[in-house]
């Protein structure tokens, strides 16, 4: 039976604050509705993805900003970069694992799949790791 990942759960201080900045990225809005009680969930899907995220009120006990290094996986680190910068986004300089695994200033020399990274935080804390990936290993 196939099982997929529909949705990540982000724990947030303020709901409206933080769909804001999804939105300012160019996320999509998939839905905004109550579930009563006061308690409320906002989907938002990153361009291109499959999966999304919930944020929302009485959706998780987890503390705001405690989720860390969600992948965005991208074909050009440089330029997903660029692309938040330009959205207001504080991004962490490129950067890639050495052969001592050591991380290493800038993209891979060789542009390899999966060893180019970058990271950024939303405004409660929770982070995502920007990963280049230009060619997937076997069964992907």
């Amino acid at each position: 039976m196939d099982m997929k990942l529909e949705a990540v759960v982000l724990p947030v201080t303020d709901v409206d604050r933080a769909k804001h900045f999804y939105k300012a990225l160019g996320w999509r809005e998939d839905a905004d509705f109550p579930l009563g009680n006061g308690n409320r969930v906002v989907q938002l899907t990153p361009p291109g993805s499959p999966t999304s995220i919930h944020l929302g009120i009485g959706i998780t006990t987890a503390e705001p900003g405690s989720t860390q290094n969600l992948y965005l996986v991208v074909t050009d680190i440089e330029k997903a970069t660029a692309e938040l910068t330009e959205h207001g986004v504080t991004v962490s300089e490129i950067y890639h694992r050495d052969a001592t695994g050591a991380n290493a200033p800038g993209p891979d020399p060789d542009r390899r799949s999966y060893n180019s990274f970058a990271t950024f935080s939303d405004p409660d804390g929770n982070s995502w790791l920007l990963q280049e990936i230009t060619e997937r290993l076997p069964g992907r």
